[in-house]
């Protein structure tokens, strides 16, 4: 089994931002895989299902951007599932909108979703799927950016880049994170 957790915050307000780019990411794997997300437990919304013939939960962390590791953290517990089983789906303001990389381990960096999921597994050797959100502009502050909407101009890239890290995630699954690192992280510049 795999547990496919995308970040993002909760609430209907958030919904379209920047910071929900692993929610979009999770509900485009929904679709195209008919995985209904219609339960409720370790405070969030996941189902299940099966990608590339292997089960998987889809997950959406409920507890805001920064605890999101304390969900994660019980549903791998409860299904008894390791690090190598887990992939995370989450927004990346160092990456072009809509480029996508695939990592098989790292730091949090300045993700504050990514450091709780370290921090509450004890380790950084997971795979993760980093969906680029453009970067800050000048004078901007971090936190009003990422929690801003997407500008017109911008939607088509996003669009792409979830289609993207939703394949990417299949290919994962399929083929393995170091083909798809090879064939996604060399197709997307930074």
């Amino acid at each position: 089994m795999i547990l496919i957790a995308g970040l993002g915050n909760p609430e209907k307000e958030y919904g379209t931002t920047r910071h929900n780019a692993g929610f979009m990411a999770i509900n485009q794997l929904s679709h195209t895989h008919g995985i209904d997300i219609t339960k409720t437990k370790f405070r969030a919304e996941l189902g299940s299902g099966k990608i590339a013939d292997e089960k998987v939960v889809l997950l959406k962390p409920q507890t805001y951007m920064n605890l999101s590791g304390e969900s994660i953290r019980e549903c791998m517990e409860y299904y008894k599932l390791s690090p190598s089983e887990l992939i995370v789906l989450f927004d990346d303001c160092d990456l072009d909108i809509g480029a996508v990389r695939v990592r098989k381990t790292g730091s949090g960096g300045g993700h504050n979703g990514m450091k709780n999921i370290i921090y509450q597994l004890e380790t950084m050797d997971f795979t993760r799927v980093r969906i680029g959100i453009g970067k800050k502009p000048p004078r901007y502050v971090l936190a009003d950016y990422v929690l801003g909407r997407f500008a017109e101009e911008e939607r088509e890239g996003i669009i792409q880049g979830i289609e993207t890290a939703a394949s990417a995630v299949s290919d994962i699954i399929a083929r393995g994170a170091d083909y798809a690192m090879n064939h996604y992280n060399k197709t997307n510049s930074r």
